[in-house]
């Protein structure tokens, strides 16, 4: 329809919302809320106390220039990139500091950052985060509380993509949802408490995970002890047995080689056969070879008591309840004078770069197999050598499973942490300060 005489018509203009309307705009319905807070918090939708404004930095076009770039990967450094413009191959966000960085790539991971501007280098951030920035609202507290149990699920609830890092958040939901506003005095001291919290926790995961890593450390020290005598030095005492009764032999001299008895696999054994594997064990079948295989080592033990000794690390076959070894493994029997357990945690405790030949594809030939050193005490000392390593090994792998379950349960603490933080459970709310409706009105008041 046109306007009389040629003019064209004006649109109405849009009436501005009162601070009321704003705030009916910016509270959660009661039957929208995840669940009860306070009284003096407040429910709030997420995009209604952002104040984030986006604008766009192309560092290309200021090749020269030394940005401090807020990317995703930097995020597990906790720091983030100092680089020049001709170094960013895209456009950027500008951030300030304090604003909160949510990541929009697979929210499954939980990823939420603090811009903290460790430099005076102009700030920007990666297109994949979405940035939340209020003046009036602690940023640790939105930090923390994005990382809450509730809040993640938020996040997983609408996404575009099909897994992992094609799966994004939607910046447009993720500005609909509800926030836990309680006043800013509270916010400061729940933020205090979860620090202090957490900085006990990581000081305990801390003390924890050098136990967990220790092992393999621990593992060396016991059995450098047992093969240098050290373990059984009070045995020998205790028993007689003289220092220089340990002697200085090779393979060759305590084991009977039986590589000539391999006896070719049928097509139907082939068909059928199970492997094993000596990298990090391997199969359902280890019964079959005496419930004892070394993961990740030179030595095993067949059903039969003989040794194997690794060429490379596809090892041997079972078909028809029979140990078939392949040709990458030298089969070994042991003499009387030797413990077959002794043997196997001794060469495994061993360094064989020495004897072996190639770099691509390492071999272990049967020359330097047979003049491989093994220094040998007494049978009745070998028997004790390997009751104690067995015991003071079965000690540290408990000690070790404990940490690493107790290491478990702090991240779990942490969650429990967060999820109590938001419900006002910490025992630092205040009932009698005012409440945070009149914290939403100062921030719906700007514009």
């Amino acid at each position: 329809m046109f306007a009389y005489k040629g003019e064209l018509a004006m649109p109405k203009k849009k009436t501005a919302l009162t601070i009321e309307e704003r705030l009916q705009q910016a509270l959660v319905p009661a039957e929208e809320q995840p669940y009860e807070v306070p009284e003096n918090w407040v429910w709030v939708r997420l995009g209604e106390v952002n104040k984030y404004v986006s604008k766009s930095v192309n560092p290309i076009s200021e090749p020269d220039k030394i940005f401090e770039l807020y990317s995703v990967p930097s995020m597990a450094d906790d720091y983030p990139e100092i680089i020049a413009g001709s170094d960013i191959g895209s456009s950027k966000q500008s951030v300030c500091k304090e604003d909160v960085l949510l990541c929009k790539i697979n929210p499954r991971i939980n990823r939420v950052w603090k811009v903290s501007q460790f430099t005076d280098n102009e700030l920007i951030a990666s297109s994949e985060w979405i940035i939340i920035r209020n003046n009036h609202i602690n940023a640790n507290y939105l930090m923390y509380c994005f990382q809450s149990k509730y809040f993640r699920e938020f996040m997983l609830s609408n996404v575009s993509g099909v897994g992992g890092s094609l799966m994004r958040a939607q910046p447009k939901y993720v500005q609909t949802y509800p926030i836990p506003l309680p006043p800013l005095s509270e916010q400061q001291r729940i933020v205090e408490s979860i620090e202090e919290l957490f900085a006990k926790l990581d000081e305990a995961k801390e003390r924890l995970q050098e136990v967990a890593d220790s092992f393999a450390v621990r593992k060396a020290a016991i059995l450098h002890k047992a093969f240098t005598g050290e373990l059984t030095k009070q045995w020998r005492w205790e028993n007689g047995v003289r220092d220089e009764s340990w002697e200085e032999k090779k393979l060759s001299e305590i084991t009977e080689n039986q590589d000539s008895k391999r006896i070719p696999l049928s097509k139907s054994q082939r068909d059928n056969m199970n492997r094993i594997y000596d990298y990090y064990g391997a199969s359902g079948i280890i019964d079959k070879v005496d419930d004892y295989i070394f993961e990740g080592k030179k030595l095993l033990i067949g059903e039969d008591g003989a040794n194997l000794v690794t060429r490379s690390k596809d090892i041997a076959f079972i078909a028809d309840g029979k140990y078939w070894v392949n040709n990458h493994a030298h089969i070994l029997d042991v003499k009387d004078t030797v413990l077959l357990m002794y043997l196997c945690n001794y060469v495994n405790n061993m360094d064989l770069i020495p004897y072996v030949t190639g770099s691509a594809q390492p071999k272990l030939t049967q020359a330097k197999m047979n003049n491989i050193k093994i220094f040998l005490p007494t049978l009745p000392e070998q028997h004790e050598i390997v009751r104690l390593i067995d015991d003071l090994l079965a000690r540290e792998r408990a000690a070790q499973q404990a940490a690493e379950q107790a290491l478990a349960s702090i991240d779990l603490m942490k969650k429990s942490i967060l999820a109590r933080a938001f419900r006002g459970e910490l025992g630092t709310n205040k009932a009698s300060e005012a409440s945070a409706l009149e914290l939403l009105k100062q921030v719906l008041a700007e514009n």
